[in-house]
């Protein structure tokens, strides 16, 4: 290949790779790996390393850099591809790697993609870059087009990814500094786990190419001990019964013991899943949850979420809600043993309707980290309590059951 740079040796956040905190307790431990695995259907794999990037300003500057060290092969993926300087900055770099001789690909998806601006689309295709859409709103068959992909993906020479919650549009820079900057993470990944992430890709990508061509031209080994950590990759798709992602949130419920932690932007969990968040919390396991607070960006969301809330708070739940700016964050940890990361909500759309990808992280130090992220946010949250929660008014209820009839879509 022309292009001469190497993709360089990134520091960890975190000490992940020099001593190690004491482990859980191996039974403990052995049930949640045993329990995810049997629900899920994939064995958790030793040997990656996955670095925390907290907001634009650690995100994209980590994205572009492994871009533009790319050799021989981009492959790209995102939800969102909307407007800004970042997402042109995505797009020039993107050109400068074809220039080089990489081959890049890139696939938006046709609902969450079409704010693009169209002259980004047409430099990169003049470029020669291969650029599909994940099922067009204007062609695609009908009964199909609800189902979207909602996986963000970025892999460099089969050996390096990215998967996360942000999207490629303005609204993601910053560092959640005021309403213009929303709050999210994304994770730099190495090792096994980076196959999976091309697995996702390659799934989108066959659906519009009908070919896997491209997957058997560039097969790239990912270093098979880049990190400490024990890591289950959850490749979920859109299905009429129960999606991988479903069975994932349901048995992470299931299986905690002490404590369960959700971070979403969209928290509107099926009746039955709210019953199974209700019977943890009589069995004594504290449920706490993060949502997005008076930024949010979806209205109906916050109120369809609202029967699931009512009844949480009523089992002894901590709920708050995120006040600077949008909450994008996606997270959910059990007994600060497992950390499941990755782009899907804790909602019935992601669940059901949407193709995702999770990352499944049995570790305590990194659990520990993402735990840590969770109580920084808290410091920004207002919590609701039951009293005034019980005081909407009737203008708002009204709207919260009408809300209901949509709330598999948000």
């Amino acid at each position: 290949m022309t292009g001469e740079a190497v993709l360089p040796e990134r520091a960890p956040r975190s000490a992940l790779d020099g001593a190690r905190a004491p482990s859980a307790p191996a039974g403990a431990t052995d049930r949640l790996r045993i329990g995810l695995e049997t629900v899920v259907g994939t064995p958790f794999v030793p040997g990656t390393r996955i670095e925390t990037l907290v907001n634009g300003d650690e995100i994209f500057p980590a994205m572009l850099d492994a871009i533009r060290h790319a050799r021989e092969r981009i492959e790209f993926l995102t939800f969102v591809y909307w407007q800004g300087d970042i997402a042109e900055a995505f797009v020039e770099a993107f050109i400068e790697r074809k220039r080089a001789g990489v081959e890049v690909l890139v696939m938006l998806d046709g609902f969450g993609g079409r704010l693009i601006r169209g002259d980004l689309i047409e430099k990169m295709k003049d470029e020669g870059i291969e650029v599909r859409w994940f099922r067009p709103l204007a062609t695609w068959h009908v009964w199909r087009t609800d189902n979207r992909t909602h996986r963000k993906l970025l892999i460099v020479d089969g050996t390096v990814g990215f998967t996360g919650g942000v999207g490629i549009a303005e609204e993601w820079e910053g560092d959640a500094r005021n309403p213009g900057e929303w709050r999210d993470n994304h994770y730099r990944v190495e090792g096994p786990a980076v196959l999976s992430l091309r697995a996702a890709f390659f799934d989108n990508w066959i659906d519009s190419a009908l070919s896997i061509e491209p997957l058997t031209t560039h097969l790239a080994t990912p270093h098979p001990e880049a990190g400490p950590l024990l890591v289950q990759s959850v490749v979920s798709t859109a299905t009429i019964g129960w999606s991988a992602i479903a069975r994932l949130h349901e048995g992470m419920v299931l299986l905690a013991e002490k404590r369960i932690r959700i971070a979403t932007p969209y928290f509107a969990p099926r009746e039955a899943e709210t019953q199974r968040l209700v019977e943890a919390l009589k069995r004594g396991v504290e449920v706490e949850v993060i949502m997005p607070g008076p930024h949010i960006d979806k209205r109906v969301s916050e109120l369809a979420s609202a029967s699931a809330i009512s009844r949480l708070l009523a089992a002894g739940a901590k709920l708050w809600r995120y006040q600077p700016t949008m909450f994008h964050h996606k997270l959910v940890t059990i007994d600060g043993r497992l950390a499941s990361i990755g782009s899907a909500n804790f909602n019935m759309r992601s669940q059901f309707k949407d193709d995702e990808l999770a990352l499944n992280v049995l570790d305590d130090d990194f659990t520990a980290e993402a735990d840590a992220i969770f109580e920084r946010d808290l410091e920004h949250c207002a919590p609701l309590d039951l009293y005034h929660w019980r005081r909407r008014g009737a203008l708002r209820k009204a709207r919260e059951v009408a809300s209901r009839i949509i709330r598999h879509e948000v």
